[in-house]
């Protein structure tokens, strides 16, 4: 059965920052997701974690300088070493809260970087964090993002994802599927992410009611049907919420009662 996961970067914005985590665990969830957790030292957010029996599912690598337009560095030639130092301190964020997937945003290129380079030097920084892993269990995440809500975001359909899966042929590089973003940008959600899952791909999901990214059980999308068929397929990783409540989180959760765990 799959775990749902509260994106406390969407979910709970009624409350501050630092009162989620506890408002999403007194709701059910047994697991949080977030952005960018870097604001907090990580032993301090790991002591946290253990107080409350929440797991961090999922977080980004160091994206660069969000207000200022970045959406993430693996991609740029020209801050190479800036992803690999921002790389190195995920990876301490993810070992200390035993955080098991980490995604790693591929960035908004630009015109004057060619397809081309953009590709290779993904490819080649993917390379490299992944060899950074060693023995633990981290699985790095990339994630298709629809250009509507990110315009000219490298990385924007399940099939170029898949391509560079290919090209990398390395397990500790997984999916991330936002059935949200494939809607927007795709449709046929149901079958790329079987797809996905059938390839041994399908690192984690996330989800969200389209086209107005709301509570997931509102607009095009069915997520009792997602849901059902991660469950019928085996999937036991984690789904996460991010969506922003049309009224207060609690209000809008409804939904999620049947599939969060005590």
């Amino acid at each position: 059965m799959p775990t749902l996961a509260a994106n406390l970067s969407f979910l709970y914005q009624e409350l501050p920052a630092a009162e989620r985590w506890a408002a999403a665990r007194a709701d059910g969830f047994r697991a949080c997701e977030i952005l960018f957790p870097y604001a907090e030292p990580a032993s301090p957010l790991a002591a946290r974690l253990r107080s409350l029996d929440l797991r961090l599912a999922l977080f980004n690598a160091p994206a660069g300088d969000w207000s200022a337009g970045d959406r993430g560095l693996a991609c740029l030639p020209a801050r190479r070493e800036e992803f690999r130092a921002g790389l190195l301190q995920a990876l301490d964020y993810a070992s200390t809260t035993g955080t098991q997937r980490l995604h790693v945003m591929a960035g908004v290129p630009g015109a004057s970087v060619a397809p081309e380079l953009a590709r290779d030097c993904y490819l080649e920084q993917l390379r490299w964090a992944a060899e950074q892993l060693g023995e633990s269990d981290l699985r790095l995440c990339i994630e298709p993002i629809n250009g509507i809500d990110m315009p000219g975001y490298f990385l924007h359909s399940q099939a170029q994802a898949h391509a560079l899966l290919d090209l990398l042929n390395d397990d500790r590089v997984g999916l991330q599927f936002d059935a949200y973003h494939c809607q927007r940008s795709e449709g046929e959600v149901l079958n790329k992410l079987r797809q996905a899952f059938e390839r041994g791909r399908l690192a984690h999901v996330q989800i969200a009611g389209a086209p107005d990214r709301h509570e997931p059980d509102r607009g095009e999308l069915r997520v009792e049907a997602l849901l059902q068929a991660l469950d019928d397929w085996g999937y036991t990783g984690h789904v996460g919420c991010e969506y922003r409540p049309a009224s207060t989180t609690r209000e809008g959760l409804g939904w999620s009662h049947p599939w969060l765990k005590s």
